[in-house]
């Protein structure tokens, strides 16, 4: 059975939404169908050959870091101020370009964080709580349907861009062997859900 193919829904993206550093909506809706295009070229070229679809082989918190990498490559290759942090994990993923020397800083301000999540809502854990923008992306992946031939392609299902400050998180109790996290509390989740840009 022929992997279906996904197109980004143009009309459930927020025309009155404010974003930063010159972005367009149009940036956000090429990013996520490059997400889209290489899914259906990848489990294509897999199933063709009896093997699983990616979605079903990788583990939830490795499909969070690839998509957050390549939305963030996606966005600086569509964006006409952002460009990729060149700092290896540095903050946040994506920088206005010119304004760090090298565009690499390992802490810095002017830029965009970009995050992944299946948590409906954006509620999403981060490694500290600071004053940042904060893009949050919700996607879907089925792993239940079957046969599994049958399930339907990961999709975005909201996207969320807000201004955020240290006072919005909440610090989660560290356990002995975790590393310390913030995540959004109540009114900061408000705040995100508030500053919507696209909603499936």
């Amino acid at each position: 059975m022929p992997i279906t193919k996904k197109t980004v829904d143009a009309s459930k993206f927020n025309q009155s939404a404010v974003v930063p550093y010159q972005l367009r909506l149009q940036d956000f809706q090429m990013a996520m169908q490059d997400i889209y295009d290489f899914f259906y070229d990848v489990n294509s070229h897999m199933t063709d050959k009896g093997l699983e679809r990616l979605d079903d082989m990788l583990r939830p918190a490795i499909m969070s870091g690839l998509l957050s990498d390549m939305l963030t490559a996606s966005l600086a290759t569509h964006s006409r101020s952002l460009t990729e942090n060149r700092y290896h994990n540095g903050h946040p993923d994506l920088l206005v370009k010119g304004v760090y020397a090298n565009n690499s800083v390992k802490s810095g301000t002017e830029g965009i964080e970009i995050k992944t999540t299946r948590k409906a809502g954006g509620a999403v854990d981060t490694h500290g709580a600071r004053e940042q923008w904060m893009c949050v992306f919700v996607y879907a992946v089925d792993n239940a349907t079957e046969p599994a031939v049958h399930r339907i392609p990961m999709e975005f299902r909201e996207v969320y861009l807000a201004h955020v400050t240290t006072d919005d998180f909440r610090r989660n109790a560290r356990g002995e062997l975790g590393t310390r996290t913030a995540t959004l509390h109540k009114e900061g989740v408000k705040k995100l859900r508030e500053s919507w840009i696209y909603r499936a």
